[in-house]
């Protein structure tokens, strides 16, 4: 499948290249783009990564290398993101997102975007995270009484707080116990909890990588539920995952569950889980 990568020089970026060039043939990378300016724009990708030669070059224009790709993996900015989605429109090209820290007005642009062409935006492309996910909605169910409190733990240039998988997870536990998620979210705390609300607190520092923590307070005793990535390599192999899964679907938003539902299919037919 030819590919675009948005931001190839940033951390995950960089990851989503070095894992397409491992999955060769699967994957054939065409291009990157890098914001203006940058003095490796027109120079081999592997100038920006350290990947030496990949064999696709660096644009700061995203509508100079679309046409010629089948779909394109951004993890980069919101406002990057918003540029990407136009040119995707644009050039009927499906896009997978990784970014998070979209306002709510970015989000409805994104939603009506997807009645346009193939989207899947997925706060984490961990299968492991996604379990997470099952875990606390169930626990939220059962354990409706709880103090809940989430922490998410990132290396120190992690640009969003809460993190998009924390408030992902935190959603669910409000859908969980019937609640409106922006009515019983506390970002931080300075004063004594509210009952019935959902706490959360980011950390920032050094190298840590992606840690979230959810914890379930009782009387007597407590439930935590802990997921820790010791790479990125598992994000970036679960966007290229994602990609796969958009080739040749109609317009529409697309959840990482959708990819890991047509794995399981994929699995109970004995064909190749990378394989859509």
């Amino acid at each position: 499948m030819r590919i675009v990568i948005m931001g190839p020089a940033g951390k995950m970026g960089r990851l989503v290249v070095r894992e397409a060039l491992r999955r060769r043939p699967q994957f054939m990378i065409v291009g990157g783009v890098v914001p203006e300016g940058r003095d490796y724009v027109r120079l081999d990708i592997g100038k920006a990564t350290g990947d030496g030669f990949v064999g696709a070059l660096l644009y700061d224009h995203l509508e100079w290398i679309i046409p010629v790709s089948e779909g394109v993996i951004d993890f980069t900015t919101p406002e990057c993101t918003m540029e990407t989605i136009k040119e995707c429109i644009d050039h009927n090209k499906p896009l997978v997102i990784g970014t998070t820290g979209f306002s709510e007005i970015e989000l409805k642009r994104i939603e009506h975007a997807a009645t346009k062409i193939p989207i899947l935006m997925a706060a984490t492309t961990s299968t492991t995270d996604h379990l997470m996910y099952e875990f606390v909605q169930k626990a939220a169910k059962v354990l409706d009484k709880a103090d809940v409190e989430i922490i998410d733990m990132h290396d120190r240039n992690k640009n969003d707080a809460p993190s998009g998988t924390a408030v992902e997870m935190g959603k669910l536990i409000a859908e969980a116990r019937g609640q409106e998620f922006n009515e019983v979210a506390d970002f931080g705390r300075d004063s004594k909890r509210e009952e019935g609300h959902i706490g959360f607190h980011s950390v920032r520092s050094g190298d840590i990588t992606s840690t979230h923590t959810v914890i379930f307070g009782m009387e007597g005793e407590r439930l935590e539920i802990t997921h820790r990535a010791y790479n990125f390599e598992i994000y970036a192999n679960g966007a290229l995952d994602a990609m796969l899964f958009l080739k040749g679907k109609p317009a529409g938003l697309y959840t990482f569950n959708d990819v890991l539902e047509e794995k399981a299919r994929k699995a109970a037919q004995g064909l190749p889980l990378a394989e859509f």
